[in-house]
């Protein structure tokens, strides 16, 4: 089934009602610092909500007479975005410090929403202690930046190894290509026919989720690595639908065609991503998940799911490039900034805070609370990181074969049409090669016709 108009008509409304909710915005009282971010649509999850809170309290316990006032948003990935460009666009509404993903915040940068962060971070020592990769994901074209990282991810393949076994597949189970992939869903299909083979997020419920856990996984592992298959930065121009492309549709197509993944229903439902982690996953009905590093912050002690033998139950392999040739694996890595919004009222203020979150000791903390990659240098050497919990090492190690986003204003709407072609075929309302076209008439609108063919 397609979504229809109902669901985004809601999603307005909804972000209306967050954004009367906000009241009269960040300047208001000068001594509070507003704090926005993406509360779990799982109510179980209290991840980031525990996190900020004690963030909260030393902060107010170290600036006697300082307050700090935690706005959460709760709304699946692509509504959250929404929400958060409304409340930007004016000082009534605009918190003091927001949470950004790296993928939208050039565009948000070139919209004016984002105040610049230099005067702070060249007077902040601990700044140098960020990974360069991770600086570079806040910085705009004209060279500023506009967030300061608090973690990246990378992605790859999880499965359960219960399900593997009564499927006749190995423990240690490493794809070689994209076939070993198809080969083993279909074993699984065969074999253990009441659980799901092959999870790939897909179509524009999914968001964000599905440009990049699904099709950039799969458009990333084509080619020989070398050169960006989605922009071209020698010509600046955006890649058209290429035989890459089709390739990547292709295998989205089979693993709906031939029912390897979920019932197309699920897939497009934008809570799919929660049902995954809570419920599919630790309740064995899934066989592999294509997936983020940020899967165990749901199993963690507190964290709402408790699972603590899902290392025990579940395995990792890396995403195979596509016939298995050099460097024979991908991922795709992104992560979230803290931001201070243009119409901010309290901004050095804000800034305080994302101090007092950022120091090695809290930023280590959040790392492990949330499953996160590390982007501080001196945590990432620290063995009570590597050693916090099982997986941080395997994706930590994929940071060598990671591609990251072309990060640039007109990607969100990239992405749109990347979800839109997924989902064309994942319902059967497209054929790849129709998809594929469409997809080259979007993107020649979304960029302004700065387009390429390979």
């Amino acid at each position: 089934m397609r979504p229809t108009a109902a669901p985004v008509l809601l999603a307005t409304l909804l972000a209306a009602t967050t954004l009367t909710a906000c009241g009269s915005g960040s300047g208001s009282d000068p001594d509070t610092v507003k704090v926005s971010y993406k509360q779990s649509t799982d109510n179980s999850v209290r991840v980031m909500d525990t996190y900020l809170g004690e963030m909260k309290k030393q902060f107010e316990k170290a600036n006697p007479g300082k307050k700090v006032e935690l706005v959460p948003i709760k709304a699946p990935d692509s509504e959250y975005y929404t929400k958060l460009q409304q409340m930007l666009r004016s000082p009534k509404t605009a918190p003091d410090l927001v949470y950004e993903d790296t993928f939208l915040i050039n565009s948000d940068i070139t919209s004016g929403y984002l105040k610049p962060l230099d005067p702070y971070l060249d007077k902040w020592s601990d700044w140098g202690r960020f990974i360069d990769t991770a600086k570079a994901a806040a910085k705009a074209q004209d060279g500023k930046t506009y967030g300061v990282p608090d973690g990246t991810d990378t992605r790859g393949l999880w499965f359960d190894k219960g399900v593997f076994a009564k499927a006749g597949l190995p423990a240690d189970w490493q794809p070689k290509t994209w076939d070993d992939v198809l080969t083993a869903a279909r074993t699984i299909k065969k074999k253990v026919p009441d659980v799901t083979p092959l999870n790939v997020y897909t179509g524009k419920p999914a968001g964000e989720a599905a440009t990049m856990q699904g099709f950039e996984m799969l458009l990333y592992g084509t080619g020989d690595g070398t050169a960006d298959p989605l922009y071209d930065t020698s010509s600046k121009k955006w890649v058209a639908g290429s035989q890459a492309f089709k390739d990547a549709l292709t295998f989205v197509e089979t693993v709906y065609k031939e029912k390897l993944g979920p019932d197309v229903t699920d897939a497009l439902d934008p809570n799919f991503a929660t049902s995954v982690r809570g419920d599919l996953l630790p309740g064995g009905k899934l066989g592999i998940d294509l997936d983020g590093s940020w899967l165990p912050q749901d199993w963690l002690k507190g964290s709402g799911h408790e699972w603590p033998e899902w290392s025990q139950k579940l395995g990792l392999a890396h995403m195979p490039t596509q016939h298995g040739q050099a460097p024979g694996k991908v991922s795709m890595s992104g992560g979230w900034t803290w931001s201070i919004p243009a119409k901010a009222g309290n901004p050095d203020l804000a800034f305080k805070f994302i101090k007092t979150m950022q120091t090695k000791a809290n930023a280590q903390k959040w790392y492990i609370a949330n499953s996160g990659i590390a982007v501080r240098e001196d945590v990432a050497a620290d063995p009570a990181y590597t050693q916090a919990q099982p997986g941080i090492k395997f994706f930590t190690d994929l940071v060598a074969s990671t591609h990251y986003r072309p990060a640039y204003p007109a990607y969100p709407k990239v992405s749109t049409a990347i979800q839109e072609a997924m989902e064309s075929v994942t319902t059967g309302d497209s054929s790849v090669d129709k998809a594929a076209s469409t997809y080259d008439e979007e993107l020649k609108s979304a960029t302004g016709d700065q387009v390429t063919r390979k």
